[in-house]
């Protein structure tokens, strides 16, 4: 089977060569994708580039009609979307039809959006205004975890902006984006949105490229660093959504029926592979057992299957690489006195299936505890002292977010606005909206997405004074 193309300047772009895309169901091939070259890229932004002008140009009225048709269009696709989806990532095709639609909803509500003009001042010497201007071409390099949505998140403020884009999808899940990519230049000018495929070597070349002038990208904290680095020889703009390690603290007066269906979905949703998953669970000894113990239940009854079987509630871990991470925290925790309740082993079948896995006795300085798993395990971790949880929560270099969950609201806020994290949360874990602003602290990203604040990461300030005599 061979999956979608490259567009690029709005038409296929062929290539020499072409790789392999895994089902993590099976662990075997099931499609190929097109493996664009340096010389690829060079045209996708030159095409780019020529089209910037004119898009810069065009109305943002005009601009969120042209995404509001895309959102039209992706919507009338949305089966065969989650289909091709639900193959490449391994989520069960529901919850890949749940991601197409989302990606939708957020369109729509991002075309709503309109960067102000600042009045700063208005006499009779002077008026001065601050307006939003685009900054040209913005490269966007996505993750595997959610390869729709993501890639809807860097792209539609980037478009709305006037800015244009050379996109390039995560090699292990690159088909539905490229379809993506396809669908969306029926509605767009040529040029304006194109797109390149590979590994590292395509994204360092986007990261170095003189042609673009901002790099979107959502992954690990060390390409992020490298990624920074390589942005310095034009000074590039920047929005990094990194790693994160996100502690959930339980105070001793929380509801253990009512917080436990909330904190399982929101560590295992997608088996664990959202960066903003809660990954550590900090419980107040008085509650720890009767948590954790509800937790292990919900994840032995669970079902981990491939995408495709209609009874399949998780699907596998994406790729071999993170099946392995996996695997090597499960057992690095068993070696250190861990005690999983639930999972802990790889599942005997063919493919990348991990099952729900809950650990207890297991702390700090752990690999379980320290490093972020993306994966299907949680690590109950119990204290004493609430002072002694927030301190050991923030003690991690990541800082994505956090959460506190308590019958005391007001409590549970006070101690939230400790946390050292992007984005906390209240007797909930994981809840975003795209007008409301989200990105990370610390080690965990550089910059901001989502509503006004995120489409201002897409243009430059300029100021203009108005001299009255």
């Amino acid at each position: 089977m061979t999956g979608a193309g490259l567009i690029v300047d709005g038409k296929p772009l062929a290539t020499a060569e072409s790789f392999a895309v895994i089902d993590p169901a099976t662990g075997n091939p099931f499609a190929d994708a097109p493996l664009a070259s340096r010389a690829d890229l060079d045209l996708a932004v030159d095409a780019a580039r020529r089209a910037f002008p004119g898009w810069a140009a065009t109305p943002i009225d005009e601009r969120a009609r042209a995404i509001l048709a895309i959102a039209d269009a992706l919507e009338g696709a949305k089966d065969e979307l989650a289909k091709l989806l639900s193959s490449e990532q391994g989520k069960p095709v529901p919850n890949a039809g749940g991601e197409i639609m989302g990606s939708v909803g957020w369109a729509r509500a991002t075309a709503a959006l309109r960067p102000p003009v600042d009045v700063i001042k208005d006499d009779d010497s002077v008026r001065v205004e601050v307006h939003r201007k685009p900054l040209g071409v913005v490269g966007s390099i996505s993750p595997w975890n959610f390869p729709v949505m993501i890639a809807i998140w860097h792209i539609i403020p980037a478009l709305l902006s006037g800015n244009t884009v050379v996109m390039k999808p995560s090699s292990y899940t690159p088909l539905t984006a490229l379809r993506m990519v396809e669908i969306a230049n029926a509605h767009l000018p040529a040029g304006v949105l194109n797109s390149v495929t590979g590994e590292g070597d395509i994204g360092r070349a986007m990261s170095e490229h003189p042609g673009i002038d901002k790099i979107v990208f959502t992954g690990s904290t060390p390409t992020g660093r490298s990624i920074m680095a390589s942005g310095a020889a034009n000074l590039k703009r920047l929005t990094l959504e990194l790693g994160g390690n996100d502690a959930a603290i339980v105070l001793p007066d929380a509801n253990v029926d009512k917080i436990a269906p909330k904190i399982f979905a929101k560590a295992f949703g997608n088996s664990g592979q959202i960066c903003a998953a809660v990954k550590r669970v900090y419980v107040h000894e008085s509650l720890h057992d009767a948590l954790a113990e509800k937790l292990a239940e919900m994840a032995r009854t669970a079902v981990v299957g491939a995408g495709s079987d209609a009874g399949s509630q998780f699907g596998p871990v994406q790729n071999r690489a993170q099946f392995d991470l996996v695997r090597a925290l499960a057992d690095d925790a068993r070696a250190q006195g861990g005690r999983f309740l639930a999972g802990g082993e790889p599942m005997d079948r063919d493919g990348y299936f991990f099952p729900l896995s809950v650990v207890v006795e297991v702390t700090d300085g752990m690999r379980v505890v320290d490093e972020e798993q993306f994966g299907p395990i949680l690590p109950i971790i119990r204290y004493s002292d609430p002072e002694d949880a927030l301190a050991r929560a923030n003690a991690n270099e990541n800082g994505l977010g956090g959460s506190v969950w308590s019958s005391d609201v007001e409590a549970a806020t006070a101690l939230a606005q400790r946390l050292e994290a992007g984005t906390v949360w209240i007797n909930d874990h994981a809840s975003i909206s795209p007008d409301a602003p989200f990105g990370g602290a610390k080690q965990s990203g550089v910059g901001t997405e989502f509503g006004l604040y995120g489409l201002e990461e897409y243009m430059q300030l300029q100021t203009v004074r108005v001299a009255k005599n």
